[in-house]
């Protein structure tokens, strides 16, 4: 039996696919080095180096000019110097690169999440409500964005806003282990402990890498659990846009 042979691809095509396949290359290449740069300068960040990290996240933009995360990662920088300084032009500089990196990413966690966090400490919560509001208008089917809203009402004291928004986003997504976390976060506020542990459990079940919803479980079976609990995980307590890790 005679071997078959596929036809061979005229020299044309051959040379389209070349430089199809010379790209993607590139592209792979690219987004990688980015992805170095990023890890570094978010090493960086986490030892308070912000203006060594802040180089590192400008490298990674410009290896990669759509990689949403480098835009997030120098924004976060600029938002913490901002508060450290009391710099407003820090501010502004923050403000554009988080709404460019929404542009390239309009499903953004942590960038939706750390711009509302700035415009509440600029004085424009009515902004940050209409972020996540058009959110999750613009995106339905987004349990995160419903999550996201949910800590804005509780924040300012709408608590029963805030439940309403996290069983939403809970029929969009049984599996948000965030969203898990946020109600037993309530739970707990309200006294219902029983609830809160159940609820944490479960987020916990979900995703057994979140120190600060097991710190929670750990102090409810120590009954040392009381009202007015921040949400397991915000970290707007202590630092509230930190770069996001690259792997």
């Amino acid at each position: 039996m005679s071997q078959f042979h596929p036809p061979a691809l005229p020299a044309r095509q051959r040379f389209c696919w070349l430089v199809l396949l010379v790209c993607v290359m590139s592209l792979c290449g690219c987004k990688f080095a980015a992805q170095s740069k990023n890890t570094e300068g978010v090493r960086l960040y986490q030892a308070g180096q912000y203006m060594a990290a802040l180089q590192k996240f400008q490298d990674a933009r410009v290896t990669s000019p759509k990689d949403s995360d480098s835009y997030y990662n120098m924004a976060a920088t600029y938002h913490q110097l901002a508060k450290q300084q009391g710099n407003q032009e820090y501010y502004q500089q923050a403000e554009t690169l988080y709404n460019q990196c929404l542009d390239l990413s309009k499903d953004h966690v942590e960038c939706h999440r750390a711009l509302a966090v700035m415009l509440v400490e600029t004085g424009r919560q009515d902004a940050a409500f209409r972020l996540l509001q058009n959110w999750t208008t613009n995106n339905p089917q987004s349990a995160d964005a419903r999550v996201e809203l949910a800590r804005l009402y509780q924040e300012f004291g709408d608590p029963q806003t805030a439940q309403v928004q996290l069983q939403s986003a809970l029929q969009l997504d049984q599996n948000n282990a965030r969203a898990w976390a946020a109600l037993g976060s309530l739970r707990e506020a309200e006294g219902n402990l029983a609830q809160a542990m159940d609820n944490y459990r479960r987020s916990l079940s979900l995703n057994g890498q979140q120190p600060a919803v097991a710190s929670r479980v750990a102090a409810l079976n120590q009954s040392v659990g009381g009202t007015g609990a921040t949400w397991p995980g915000d970290t707007r307590t202590a630092d509230p846009a930190l770069p996001k890790m690259q792997y």
